[in-house]
């Protein structure tokens, strides 16, 4: 067998567009030093990836880096997928961030290079063939967020946010590799495809069930599943909110797309199943429950996606069963995984652009109370987040929101695992209630007296009720006009959440590749 790996420069497209959109980015922020050309750049390189990868993924699979059958890069329609939804969070967010970036603090040049590096990160996984590739670039996604977070300068949140992020990424990455580690000095080989053989015909290596509980713990971390989520809820609250809105989506899409790689091709499901099972019961309960208790909008939010991440991985739960294990059902489950993490970064992408247009510039989240009654004077933008939130809870008319959920359960139902569908529904049922009262929070009276427990609105007495502030805004703030980017971003991101919910077999036949 020849070790001279096979190079297909169509196949590494898609990367090499997202890695020249990083240098591009930097160079034109040296030669031209303004802040347009550069996000003009850096949005351009964005859309050209988009693009190459639906292109490359379209023409089929393509494989390279390959020694015999084994390969280190495969692009298919999955990954083009996957890279083209992060090329449109990357987009998104970068649209969010033109208050961010005008007139402030921050660095453009900066700024945009490491959305880049993360988007670029986001592309390789995707199409990761093995271990090493998979975790290098789950990391090369990660790092440029921990200086992300901590942008707000002056902020001890935003300071304490990526501290906490950067210690618990560190740990959840040595878990990872130490498992990684593990199943090569079990095996010998780190191929994704190799790897799921040589399992299945050495079962019984007493390395192998320690390496594979290290390795879906690890990446747990990442996708924020309890009991390995307490960093997310403060990481998101502490970042500037581009920058929780691109940690809500791309982040997490890139823990599921991981995990998802390494359960459906490389490891074994006798083991993962019950593991992965118990994690989506955990993770779906404890994000709902405190999520009813939540104060602040993007801590909401935070624990609204850690409940999420419960339903991403239910269908991944069943695996073990014997039914689940059936190659129809198998497949169902894998492409219901994917299918409802694209549905949700899309859904969830629409409510934190509104979240952003709703504040003023430069502003945190906020409390829940700063919303109350702020849909009345911004009606298309309040609009557009009650829309989110409802697509969240799964309800009419949020269809994109309804079909993941009904995705879900469907794919658990086949696999037979009528107790993991029963655990999802009845968490559904206990997430309309902060979903709906956040949505029912934008139309409220802003004049009324706060219910009992719920802080009054800023700028509105406790007990006359006479506003003395327009609502919506924090003390101190005048309001003013939504800046276009954010307007297109909040725009296209809700276009987008309304057209997949119209046509979700779509999303299903790509992810089902």
């Amino acid at each position: 067998m020849s070790v001279v790996q096979s190079v297909d420069n169509v196949a590494l497209l898609p990367a090499y567009l997202a890695a020249g959109t990083a240098v591009l980015v930097l160079l034109a922020d040296l030669l031209v030093g303004r802040a347009g050309a550069t996000v003009a750049v850096a949005c351009a390189g964005i859309v050209a990836t988009g693009v190459g990868a639906v292109v490359v993924g379209g023409a089929g699979t393509r494989r390279t880096f390959c020694v015999g059958a084994d390969c280190s890069w495969v692009f298919d329609g999955r990954a083009a997928l996957v890279a083209g939804v992060f090329a449109l969070l990357t987009l998104g967010v970068l649209g969010l961030s033109g208050p961010l970036l005008r007139g402030g603090p921050t660095p453009v040049g900066e700024y945009c290079f490491l959305l880049a590096c993360s988007m670029t990160g986001g592309v390789v996984l995707g199409a990761a063939g093995d271990l090493i590739t998979l975790i290098v670039a789950l990391e090369t996604l990660t790092l440029p967020l921990y200086v992300l977070v901590g942008l707000r300068r002056g902020s001890l949140a935003s300071a304490e946010a990526a501290v906490t992020f950067f210690v618990v990424s560190v740990v959840a990455t040595t878990v990872t590799l130490l498992g990684a580690a593990l199943l090569y000095a079990a095996t010998g080989g780190l191929h994704l495809d190799r790897l799921g053989g040589l399992l299945a015909d050495a079962p019984d290596v007493p390395l192998v069930p320690a390496a594979v509980a290290l390795v879906v713990l690890g990446l747990a971390f990442k996708v924020a599943a309890v009991p390995f989520h307490a960093w997310a809820p403060a990481t998101y609250d502490g970042a500037p909110l581009p920058v929780a809105a691109y940690l809500s989506t791309a982040s997490k899409l890139g823990g599921v797309v991981a995990l998802l790689a390494v359960v459906q091709r490389a490891l074994p499901a006798e083991v993962t199943g019950p593991v992965l099972a118990l994690l989506a019961v955990l993770t779906m309960t404890v994000g709902n429950l405190v999520a009813l208790r939540q104060r602040r909008t993007v801590r909401l939010l935070a624990w609204s996606s850690v409940a999420q991440a419960g339903y991403i991985l239910a269908p991944l739960g069943v695996l073990a069963s014997a039914a689940g294990r059936a190659d129809d059902v198998r497949a169902g489950a894998y492409a219901a995984a994917v299918a409802y993490a694209v549905f949700f970064v899309v859904v969830e992408l629409a409510a934190f652009a509104a979240l952003v247009a709703l504040r003023p510039a430069g502003a945190d989240g906020g409390a829940v109370a700063d919303l109350r009654g702020v849909g009345r004077r911004r009606p298309w933008a309040g609009a557009a987040f009650a829309l989110a939130l409802v697509g969240l809870a799964g309800l009419p008319p949020g269809l994109a929101g309804l079909f993941a959920k009904v995705t879900v359960v469907r794919a658990v139902l086949d696999a037979g695992a009528g107790w993991l569908a029963v655990a999802v529904a009845l968490n559904a049922v206990i997430g309309l209630a902060y979903y709906l009262r956040l949505a029912a929070t934008l139309y409220a009276d802003p004049t009324a007296p706060a219910p009992a427990g719920e802080p009054a609105a800023p700028g509105v007495p406790a007990r006359t009720g006479q506003p003395a502030a327009p609502v919506g805004v924090a003390p101190g703030v005048t309001p003013g006009r939504v800046a276009w980017p954010v307007s297109v971003a909040l725009a296209g991101a809700t276009a987008l959440a309304v057209v997949i919910g119209f046509a979700p077999q779509l999303v299903l036949d790509l992810a089902s590749r």
